[in-house]
């Protein structure tokens, strides 16, 4: 069922409907905003601008809702520019230099992304049968004129909504934006709104040009490596960085390219380890960005050095970002192993060319990276070592208010991984359709 908001001419409208990747995204996206929102109680609790702060934070869920339900290109692309609009506020909250700064730095990224994926619209507007979206895509490559003008086009699209998604070249900004933002919406940023991204790069390939369009051409081969490069990257910069939530944010970078590489394989199992990554990522990362917004908020530590014996002053938050860890580095049966299962096995089945088996070594060396720049803060939190045996720290937890959404998200990175088997099988259905 369609619901047409606005007739602008007579071939486009703004307008919305509901399938399979509009449920999925709006249902990780309400979960994670509702848990979000309740730490922000919380952690926003003697703010002076927290009014302000909950206005925006509810107006870019209701922002991400358009997008997520968007019926095609033009409402999607509409929903996109709102959504960095409203979240600008969210990065330069506290009013500083550097959060001032930093959202500027997000805004020019996501606008020069945006122009290029605008491109890229008026080429399929042109050459595609139509800009709605159908499972599948409706361009037949057999019958495609203007091959070469539609592949520069898609791919201007890749680079530009991979911007969001924190993709090489365009990815500068996620490490900036997100340590100087309050913690909750750093973590919405980084669970939820860079994956605004990979929607519009789901939207675009599979539901208006079409796998069989890009599948073995120049434009699947530059895009595999460019999000290996940024898996790398990320993965690197994450460990080299000291600052817990910079740290953090590198990882982002890293994570949400596992995503895209999956997709760049244009083969169904990839698929399924893509969106499996989707909504996974997203409760670790959510779950990373609120321990450390409760380790700052209550102990004003922000680098990793100073973590050792955090255990003991927060073992509940500790313990919350030690099973986020765990999942993301992908330790069975925690929900990230199931998700790089099948990123590695769609690679293998890909068999294209170097590719099929450089996809799985550069997952493996990441998971490798990110046990290196994640398990040093929870082993040496609750075990820093003889000299800091003499006295026990006195307890310092956040409230209820912040502590009871990590718990839930903890919970849910052992049992979405221990339950996968349902998910697993509604996105293979998914995927079976598209790829």
């Amino acid at each position: 069922m369609e619901f047409t908001l606005l007739q602008l001419t007579e071939n486009l409208k703004i307008a919305f409907r509901a399938d399979e990747l509009s449920l999925i995204f709006a249902a990780i996206t309400t979960v994670m905003w509702i848990l979000t929102g309740i730490y922000s109680f919380g952690y926003m609790e003697h703010d002076e601008h927290k009014k302000r702060y909950a206005f925006f934070y509810i107006l870019v869920y209701f922002v991400l809702m358009g997008l997520d339900f968007s019926a095609n290109l033009i409402t999607m692309y509409l929903f996109y520019e709102l959504m960095t609009l409203t979240s600008v506020p969210l990065i330069l909250h506290e009013m500083k230099e550097e959060s001032v700064s930093a959202a500027m730095k997000y805004l020019y990224y996501s606008i020069a992304g945006a122009f290029m994926s605008l491109f890229g619209i008026f080429v399929l507007s042109q050459y595609a049968p139509t800009i709605d979206f159908v499972a599948g895509g409706s361009i037949v490559a057999a019958e495609l004129s203007h091959g070469g003008l539609v592949l520069a086009g898609v791919f201007l699209m890749l680079i530009g909504f991979g911007a969001k998604a924190g993709m090489f070249p365009l990815h500068a900004w996620l490490p900036i934006a997100h340590p100087v933002a309050p913690a909750p919406a750093s973590a919405v940023l980084s669970g939820i709104i860079a994956k605004s991204g990979v929607l519009a790069i789901i939207r675009v390939v599979f539901y208006v040009v079409g796998p069989e369009v890009l599948r073995g051409s120049w434009v699947q081969t530059a895009w595999m490596v460019l999000t290996l490069l940024t898996v790398v990257m990320g993965s690197v910069r994450a460990y080299e960085e000291k600052v817990l939530k910079k740290r953090l944010a590198y990882s982002t970078v890293s994570q949400i390219s596992y995503i895209l590489f999956g997709l760049s394989t244009l083969h169904p199992l990839g698929f399924v380890g893509a969106m499996l990554h989707v909504i996974f990522h997203a409760v670790a990362k959510n779950l990373l960005f609120l321990g450390a917004g409760s380790i700052i908020h209550q102990t004003g530590k922000i680098r990793v050095t100073e973590l050792r014996e955090i255990g003991r002053q927060m073992p509940v938050t500790l313990g919350c970002f030690g099973f986020a860890a765990l999942s993301l580095v992908g330790i069975p049966p925690f929900s990230g192993f199931f998700s790089k299962w099948y990123l590695a096995n769609g690679a293998l089945a890909s068999e294209i060319g170097g590719f099929s088996w450089a996809g799985p070594v550069v997952l493996l060396l990441s998971a490798l990276l990110t046990a290196g720049y994640l398990f040093p803060v929870v082993v040496q939190g609750f075990l820093p070592g003889k000299e800091y045996d003499i006295k026990a720290p006195e307890k310092c937890e956040a409230g209820l208010n912040m502590t009871i959404p990590m718990v839930v998200l903890a919970v849910l990175t052992l049992l979405l991984g221990i339950l996968s088997s349902g998910i697993i099988e509604f996105l293979t259905q998914l995927a079976n359709s598209l790829v």
